[in-house]
């Protein structure tokens, strides 16, 4: 392994530089040039921009097919192949005016599709518009994605919520590698800060094909900031600050390219002060701090592209115990964390690669993820203390063209290991080895697309014998293997113009975790003495999806639908014994299913082109199988929600361009269905207002927008916030404010 890392290295320089080039004009229907269009090859992590005539240039191009999608706020996306580009190549293209979103190109997929052309429907959202919502975290902004729900510990800490699965359930993808950081707890955050971040993609259903174990509910894939265009430099500046929490987030980002090489480097800074609720009390020690940093560096050529990129992230957690009731619970604005609290320190490092081959090519992703987690109760001395290493590896070779058939075959891995330090044990001292096979094919006719693949994989887990059996905090040694068979087949037809049509059938299926293994005490996150099953079996699941579409220039319908049965569903049952004032809990089996779906619609009428209505509504049901009589819910189920926006977009005479104005109401419903040690919740409305645009005073431009979340200052408790045992209510009113300058 070292040696390849050498030769990949050495080969920046010693491999020689294709002439071949690219270039055109993008116009509209009308032959009139378009300013501005990206121009963008994703496999080379290389763009460019149109200039005032619409031309646009790309030089040392691989010798071989390659995509360049062209995209531009108002028009339709265009995703051109280019089959076995030589030397100079002409490529014109005309864009197509459109109303709705853009067609983003779907990277979390096999065979990197655009929405329209994929089998699966996937959302995808950019964190522009997500932090357009003036949400605090990016879980938060996650959370406003139809059948996306986030299990929340104040506004620190939330964990992302997929059609009613979470946890060791959702697997979390960033630059091209998974993200380890000890899932399995409720209080364990993403570790993750949307400063750097392009985009979001969501994968609603399993996706054990691609991504192995643990992608039982589905994905969540963080597309990194791109590269800036070749041959220019650009900085930006951000800032933000929020009332509520006296809050700021600060991000300064500088990149640069070349033809072939590229740099990028961005640092950020956030700092919370505790929450008020309605009323104006705040809950005491929900402050957070925040450092993030992102760098990366990349090269391409006519023979491979290479991106190594790092991240960095460290996170100072108060745990909150009180309500703001509370005799003397501390109200005040600081933003040092009191006692108990988490310290955690992220290390992401990734090496993505892709070898150009003639009609052929190699994806090669490398990753290291170093989580190192500490918790404090009341003094600086860490009770709990893990850090969890993984190497991960995922190699995929698209075979040549045959027809309209598209094959990709892979290998996937993972090395990982858990040492404890701490003067408690939550979790043994482990070692965990994945190593997954796997094969998709793509097959493409007129409108319709049919995709299948199979894959087999083994995790195996070893741990060793700790502390006194019998006694807490002891843990028996085990060597337990895992194999599991999945498949895949979807099919997409437009039964009309208009209408599109997709149906996925999946397996999946996620190996105990260690918590669920071998846990023998307190768990603090959870407030239970939670004893675990050296013999639990591997979850298995199978989930059909439904999704139809009508689309129109003014108008634009969806509903999804989706069935999903579970054996073997791990989860936590109360013995209805006591230990040191906890309940005990035993982690059990049985079989569950999960169905529910969102629909929604937009509205665009005609002539009003500023004006655009969109409404959704997501609903999802969780039951365990094993009573003959009477339904017995699952944990951690997400309530109805019905959510309402009216946008408009304007542009006020030559100082504000796309300027937009939005006005949402999120209806959230009573949640009855509960599992037996679940409290039941109450709806509630929350009424939100956003304004902003691009500002342009003479020379100088900047994006700026105002955000009133929960504006009439609702005092309510959201069904999944690991504080409604102790009546705390969530974040009563908050008025963001955003600038962003491209310097």
């Amino acid at each position: 392994m070292k040696n390849f890392f050498i030769a990949l290295f050495l080969g920046f320089s010693a491999i020689l530089q294709a002439q071949n080039t690219l270039s055109g004009t993008v116009t509209d229907l009308k032959n009139q040039p378009i300013k501005g269009v990206s121009v963008y090859a994703s496999e080379l992590h290389k763009g460019t921009t149109t200039d005032e005539n619409g031309k646009y240039t790309f030089s040392n191009l691989p010798n071989r097919n390659l995509k360049i999608s062209f995209t531009f706020v108002g028009f339709a996306t265009q995703n051109k192949t280019i089959n076995s580009l030589q030397k100079e190549y002409t490529l014109d293209v005309n864009l197509e005016e459109t109303i709705f979103e853009m067609d983003e190109v779907i990277v979390s997929t096999a065979f990197n599709k655009i929405q329209s052309q994929n089998v699966m429907k996937v959302e995808h959202e950019s964190i522009k518009n997500l932090q357009r919502k003036g949400t605090a975290t990016l879980i938060e902004g996650l959370a406003t994605i139809p059948g996306v729900s986030q299990v929340s510990t104040g506004t620190s800490i939330g964990k992302p919520v997929i059609r009613g699965l979470s946890g060791n359930r959702v697997l979390v993808y960033s630059q091209g590698v998974r993200i380890e950081n000890q899932q399995f707890g409720d209080e364990h955050g993403l570790g993750l800060n949307d400063s750097g971040i392009e985009s979001v993609e969501v994968i609603k259903g399993p996706a054990s094909l691609l991504y192995g174990s643990d992608a039982l509910g589905g994905v969540l894939y963080f597309n990194p900031e791109k590269f800036a265009d070749a041959n220019t430099f650009k900085a930006n500046f951000s800032q933000k600050y929020f009332s509520n929490t006296a809050g700021s987030s600060s991000s300064l980002g500088l990149k640069t390219s070349t033809d072939n090489w590229k740099f990028m480097a961005r640092g950020s800074y956030n700092t919370h002060s505790d929450y008020k609720i309605s009323g104006g009390d705040r809950v005491t020690n929900t402050r957070y701090n925040e450092t993030d940093f992102k760098t990366g560096i990349g090269y391409s050529n006519a023979k491979f592209s290479s991106v190594l990129r790092y991240n960095y992230n460290e996170l100072d957690l108060g745990i909150p115990e009180d309500g703001p009731e509370a005799s003397g619970a501390d109200q005040t604005t600081s933003k040092k964390t009191g006692f108990p609290k988490q310290g955690v320190f992220n290390h992401l490092l990734s090496l993505n690669n892709v070898f150009f081959f003639e009609k052929s090519k190699l994806d090669l992703d490398l990753g290291y993820v170093a989580n190192d987690r500490s918790e404090f109760e009341d003094s600086n001395v860490a009770i709990l203390h893990m850090k969890l290493k993984t190497f991960n590896y995922n190699a995929k070779y698209h075979l040549p063209k045959m027809g309209k058939i598209e094959t990709i075959v892979g290998v996937q891995g993972m090395y990982q290991t858990n040492t404890n330090s701490g003067e408690e044990y939550l979790i043994p001292d482990a070692v965990t080895n994945d190593f997954g096979v796997f094969g998709t094919a793509n097959y493409e006719w007129n409108t319709n697309v049919l995709q299948a693949g199979l894959r087999f994989d083994n995790r195996n887990i070893t741990t060793d014998a700790q502390g006194i059996a019998g006694e807490e905090g002891s843990f028996e040694a085990i060597d337990k293997s895992y194999d599991s068979f999945n498949a895949s087949l979807g099919y997409k037809t437009n039964l009309a113009d208009d209408v599109t049509l997709r149906l996925n059938v999946a397996s999946g299926f996620r190996a105990p975790n260690l918590a669920e293994l071998t846990s023998n005490g307190v768990h603090e996150g959870t407030n239970r003495y939670e004893i675990g099953n050296s013999n639990l079996k591997t979850e298995q699941n199978v989930q059909t999806d439904l999704n139809l579409e009508y689309k129109t220039d003014h108008f634009e319908f969806f509903v999804n639908g989706f069935y999903n049965h579970i054996n073997n569903y791990i989860y936590t049952s109360p013995t209805g014994e006591v230990i040191d004032e906890n309940a005990v809990f035993d982690y059990v089996q049985d079989n569950a299913k999960l169905y529910g779906g969102e629909v929604g619609l937009h509205f665009h009428p005609h002539p009003l082109d500023w004006l655009h209505f969109e409404t959704t509504f997501e609903t999802v049901t969780g039951e365990k199988q094993s009573r003959s009589v009477g339904r017995d819910y699952l944990p951690l189920i997400p309530a109805n929600n019905w959510n309402n926006t009216i946008r408009t977009e304007f542009k006020i005479k030559n100082w504000l361009e796309d300027g937009f104005a939005t006005l949402n109401v999120s209806s959230t419903f009573n949640q009855k269905n509960v599992s037996g040690f679940e409290t039941e919740s109450n709806g509630y409305n929350l009424v939100n207002l956003g304004f902003g645009g691009t500002v342009k005073l003479g020379k100088t431009a900047f994006d700026v927008n105002i955000n009133g979340n929960n504006l009439f200052d609702k005092r309510y408790i959201a069904h999944l916030s690991r504080l409604k045992t102790d009546g705390i209510p969530n974040i009563g009113r908050n008025i963001v404010f955003g600038v962003n300058f491209n310097l």
